[in-house]
């Protein structure tokens, strides 16, 4: 008798234990991207992967909150879109700005023109005219503006734009010439008055612009295209005795100002004297990077440290692209595969060399957003938007690759692989969502995740290897077996139910 009561005691207690141990199943949706051929696919059923990847949430840890995702207005893609049908130059708007689509947030455009526009402009044309008196954005009414407004109309949430010169009108330089040379410093006033007037044309036209880069890669670009060169020194005192004093007299101090706008490689002496005391720091509101200093290199080491340099302030990747390249047209296992070469394939250094091999363009995307995320990154954003099957059109014939590609002649459209791979962060991590630790016991994987402002949670998975994987994901809500394809990136959308 008692060995019989002790058999059901037993019983009774293990199955007590496991109803208070196990863990509900989480409700989640699933959305993937494959070389296989999914895009954004929503999944409802999975392989059954031995020997799970077991990643755990952790809320309660959290990070930086979210500015955002997106991509570039330049002129190229607004006079692209200008080119093509009225269902296609919608369809596109919609695939980036609209709830079906990527739901982009966080945008960029240049002020005065840039490699990617059909020729050289400024704003300010007549030299000597210090007080900016025909100052005029005549030049963006045909192309830009119109873009902006249609997507702005598109966009339930709206989204945020930073603007960014590549170079002030040439008769401020001391070059006098559209690439190279220094803005000359009787014209520091004049320039700082410049982005003023900016703001404000572009509010008469129903833009707001949330904050400007100051200058778009002031180490230069070779000698190739629009540029300015600025020290960090130069720059930080043009904010702190110019930029800064004038948007804040004018009512705009709430326009945010981020340095630098350049390679990681450099970041840690451009932020060193940027947030070198309170003074220097004081109209800084973040720095802006590039990710052209490696075809994989995330510099997490510079990220950490810029970061810490100033934690309170934003860190946003400005610009990217499979740059140096003629895009591939309707060919989506180019995407996939390691083939595509950057500028320094044939032009870094040759101590620079290791950092620019061949690389998969999918990959490329999905390990810098994933390592900028991780490393305090608050904002990403892709360069042109669309461009055509040449990889311009741009004035320097510096061909690039860009999500979308068009054959205006044909009014034909091509959503590369690109598209959807931003599109798994953009579309599902929102604005204000704060960053959440997570535990991750394979290298092979990658995981990015954040708390959304409604509560959901969105987790971020990249399997670049050659083989499936089985995945155990929990939280503290509890848990769910699913599985990731090969060669695929996923978004793992966990409800606040």
């Amino acid at each position: 008798m008692n060995r019989l009561y002790q058999y059901y005691f037993t019983l009774l207690t293990a199955a007590m234990f496991s109803a208070c141990t196990s863990e509900k199943p989480l409700e989640v949706e699933v959305y993937e991207t494959s070389a296989a051929g999914n895009q954004l696919k929503k999944l409802t059923e999975f392989s059954s992967g031995e020997n799970a990847v077991n990643i755990k949430l952790l809320p309660d840890e959290t990070f930086q909150t979210i500015t955002g995702f997106g991509g570039s207005f330049t002129e190229a893609s607004a006079y692209l879109l200008n080119q093509l049908g009225r269902e296609n130059r919608a369809r596109i708007l919609e695939a980036y700005f609209g709830e079906s689509g990527a739901k982009y947030s966080l945008t960029r455009t240049h002020i005065n023109s840039c490699d990617f526009s059909l020729s050289s402009y400024s704003y300010a044309p007549v030299a000597g005219d210090t007080a900016l008196q025909h100052f005029s954005i005549e030049e963006d009414r045909e192309d830009i503006i119109p873009m902006i407004r249609e997507a702005m109309a598109i966009s339930k949430d709206g989204f945020k734009i930073i603007s960014s010169p590549w170079t002030a009108p040439p008769w401020m330089k001391d070059n006098n010439n559209w690439v190279g040379g220094r803005l000359l410093p009787e014209y520091y006033d004049t320039w700082a008055l410049f982005f003023s007037k900016y703001i404000d044309a572009y509010k008469a036209e129903g833009i707001d612009i949330w904050g400007f880069t100051v200058e778009n890669e002031p180490l230069g670009n070779g000698n190739n295209w629009e540029s300015m060169h600025f020290t960090p020194e130069e720059m930080t005192l043009f904010v702190q005795n110019h930029l800064g004093p004038k948007l804040e007299a004018g009512g705009k101090g709430d326009i945010k100002i981020l340095g630098y706008d350049q390679n990681r490689e450099h970041l840690n002496e451009w932020v060193d004297v940027m947030f070198k005391d309170e003074a220097s720091s004081k109209y800084y509101d973040g720095t802006a990077i590039h990710w052209y200093a490696s075809t994989y290199e995330v510099f997490p080491e510079a990220l950490q440290y810029a970061h810490n340099k100033a934690p309170g302030k934003h860190l946003i990747q400005s610009e990217a692209c499979v740059d140096a390249e003629v895009p591939k047209w309707q060919d989506d296992q180019w995407y996939w595969s390691k083939e595509a070469t950057d500028w320094g394939w044939d032009w870094a250094p040759e101590g620079q060399k290791h950092l620019h091999p061949k690389y998969v363009p999918v990959y490329r995307y999905a390990r810098d957003i994933i390592g900028c995320l991780n490393n305090w990154v608050d904002g990403w954003v892709d360069w042109n938007m669309v461009l055509d099957k040449k990889g311009g059109p741009n004035w320097f014939r510096n061909w690039c690759v860009a999500p979308v590609i068009v054959d205006p002649e044909k009014d034909e459209v091509y959503f590369t692989p690109l598209y959807y791979t931003l599109a798994h962060f953009s579309k599902f991590i929102r604005p204000g969502a704060i960053r959440i630790g997570f535990e991750n016991p394979d290298p092979d994987l990658m995981v990015a995740a954040a708390q959304n402002p409604d509560g959901s949670i969105a987790v971020v998975v990249f399997n670049p290897g050659e083989s499936a994987k089985g995945i155990n994901l929990s939280s503290g809500e509890g848990s769910i077996n699913i599985s990731i394809s090969a060669q695929a990136i996923q978004t793992i959308v966990i409800s606040n139910k």
